[in-house]
């Protein structure tokens, strides 16, 4: 389909904030971890990374996937945070950290997540386990599930811990993933991986998790470590409205890998920013119709998708085309996808934003049509 391309300003965009003055933006900080990626939660875009696809161990990481399967089973109504199952002898032997759960004793559903995200309890996580899908097995199958649907592409989990196996894998690339659809998805359970201690059975842990005592822009995610795998952390942070999501496989230690995922997100902080373009609603560009009620069609971006990330103080250097179709004819629905605005910055393409019809417009009159056709035939 032919298409025609209508150059618009950004002035708008920056007459809606100061942008800070241009600074160049630098390598990546060099850091001693096997590998990591640095993302925009809110646009996905990769602002940092080293070895991103190689596939790792995620450790008790794992149990990132373990929340976000019961977060989706309690959305889902298939089980209530006021379940007491009760603990089996097999999710009460569990090896590693602990949540010290009691055999044969009835535990809440809020108790167990609580136990799992911050006292990272392996018994914790089987138990959760077991009440969903029946066996620690089955609920490691519903895990992929998830993960194929999310987009995690080279990820595959066996267990609900994180317990070493050779078939348990994933990478850091996956793990961003997973971060911004927990974020996304189940708000109000992320705001558990934010608490810095919790106890149970008279025992109170903290979470392992250094960045909430170190940035207080801080509130997640989740830390993994196996002999093997390493020192790992997902970690996100969110500063003056940007959230970023950082994850640091295989570093030498705890310390390192607090210090790896702080660099990063000062980094992402300090050199991009993340700004919305438009408003849900907003009119972008009208548009001829041609055989309709009306003339003209208001078109504006499509819903929850118009932000951007960019290098930061390069605001006011943004430029944006609408392409649209080389002809718009009715009947048009509300909604209905109608061209795109590609955003560049220095020639190159940032984000393309998808338009839509903000209004419908139905066909003409007999008359109208007759006349739009001729003006058409003279075009």
């Amino acid at each position: 389909m032919k298409t025609k391309r209508l150059l618009i300003a950004l002035s708008m965009f920056a007459s809606l904030a100061q942008a800070a003055p241009p600074m160049p933006t630098p390598a990546p900080p060099e850091l001693g971890v096997k590998a990591y990626v640095l993302v925009d939660f809110d646009t996905g875009k990769v602002l940092a990374e080293k070895d991103a696809t190689m596939r790792a161990e995620p450790a008790s990481l794992t149990k990132i996937m373990t929340v976000y399967a019961v977060g989706d089973a309690l959305r889902g109504g298939h089980i209530k945070l006021e379940d007491t199952p009760t603990v089996s002898e097999y999710a009460w032997k569990q090896e590693g950290s602990r949540m010290f759960i009691n055999v044969n004793t009835p535990v809440s559903v809020d108790e167990l997540l609580h136990g799992d995200i911050i006292q990272s309890g392996n018994d914790a996580s089987v138990a959760l386990a077991e009440h969903i899908s029946g066996t620690e097995e089955a609920f490691a199958t519903l895990m992929n599930t998830h993960a194929k649907t999310l987009g995690m592409t080279d990820t595959h989990f066996v267990n609900s811990t994180g317990l070493p196996d050779p078939e348990h894998y994933t990478t850091a690339r996956d793990l961003s993933v997973l971060g911004r659809a927990l974020i996304r998805d189940f708000p109000e359970i992320y705001k558990i991986f934010s608490m810095r201690e919790y106890s149970y059975n008279g025992i109170r842990q903290h979470n392992r998790n250094g960045l909430l005592n170190k940035d207080p822009s801080a509130d997640g995610i989740k830390t993994g470590h196996t002999d093997s795998a390493g020192y790992c952390l997902v970690g996100s942070a969110k500063r003056e409205g940007m959230r970023l999501i950082s994850v640091v496989m295989g570093a030498d230690s705890n310390g390192d890998r607090t210090r790896a995922s702080q660099a990063l997100l000062n980094y992402g902080f300090r050199f991009f920013e993340t700004r919305r373009l438009y408003e849900d609603n907003a009119t972008v560009t009208d548009a001829r119709v041609w055989l309709g009620a009306k003339e003209t069609i208001k078109l504006g971006p499509a819903p929850g998708g118009t932000a951007i990330t960019f290098p930061r103080g390069q605001y006011e250097q943004l430029k944006a085309s609408v392409e649209l179709p080389a002809r718009l004819e009715a009947p048009i629905k509300q909604g209905q996808a109608m061209g795109k605005v590609n955003v560049e910055l220095d020639g190159k393409t940032l984000a393309t934003i998808q338009l839509v019809a903000l209004e419908a417009v139905e066909e003409g009159s007999l008359i109208s049509q007759w006349i739009d056709r001729a003006k058409l035939m003279m075009q």
